[in-house]
């Protein structure tokens, strides 16, 4: 299978604009995404993708491949599954461009699991235990199956506690998405979905269209870059 790493990256992010193109010690938050994202060794060729002239020339500057977006797009899915028509690809992978800590073990065991045929799409999600963190809209939380696939994805607490004594797991989404590049395709041309659009959760759009996500359990995989504390905490990382 050819495997195929690709970096959606906007400029102008709302918390937090031209985040990517911060420093992170010597580097770019952007360029540490994509230098890490090919250390892993896993992936035939990365891409980073962008709309931003500056992030187009950040990349191809420093010998890095990169696609630039022609259209404006809702979402990552859509951004890289225009340059997805461009290139040759079994298994595309989604990785986020502000988490520039992206480490080998978590996508290698997303990647696994496409050993399944039956596997369409694929993402990372970990343990919450922190209530405050539960309960915050902004951690999207998912409910899984016994098999590990996909039975909803929230920003409300899943499951609710009503037995406070039963054993509950709560599991955070982490937004890294694997995907057959045929069912990237096909989500571009479905339209959006009400629980989409009433949680503001692409991979919704999936469910309600019948096709599951398989999940896999991992460690968080660095900081995502939403804040200039985000930032700051990162950097300390580096030291």
């Amino acid at each position: 299978m050819i495997k195929v790493a690709m970096i959606p990256a906007r400029y102008a992010a709302t918390r937090f604009p031209a985040k990517l193109m911060q420093k992170l010690g010597e580097k770019t938050v952007i360029r540490h995404t994509y230098d890490n994202t090919v250390a892993t060794g896993l992936f035939d060729i990365v891409y980073v993708v962008t709309d931003s002239e500056i992030i187009y020339q950040e990349i191809s500057e420093h010998g890095g491949k990169v696609l630039m977006s022609i259209k404006e797009h809702q979402s990552g899915s859509d951004r890289i599954a225009e340059a997805a028509l461009q290139i040759q690809a079994d298994i595309i992978v989604n990785v986020q461009g502000d988490e520039p800590f992206v480490r080998r073990e978590p996508l290698e065991k997303l990647l696994k699991v496409f050993e399944d045929e039956h596997v369409q799409v694929a993402s990372l999600m970990q343990v919450l235990i922190d209530d405050k963190l539960i309960n915050d809209p902004n951690y999207v939380k998912v409910a899984v199956d016994k098999n590990m696939n996909s039975l909803f994805f929230s920003r409300s607490v899943i499951p609710y506690p009503r037995d406070k004594e039963a054993k509950t797991i709560y599991y955070e989404h982490i937004g890294v998405y694997a995907f057959r590049k045929d069912i990237l395709l096909q989500f571009t041309q479905w339209e959006m979905t009400a629980l989409e659009a009433a949680e503001k959760v692409e991979c919704l759009r999936y469910l309600e269209n019948g096709i599951p996500l398989k999940m896999v359990v991992t460690d968080y995989m660095g900081i995502e870059i939403d804040t200039p504390a985000d930032l700051e905490r990162a950097a300390s990382l580096l030291s």
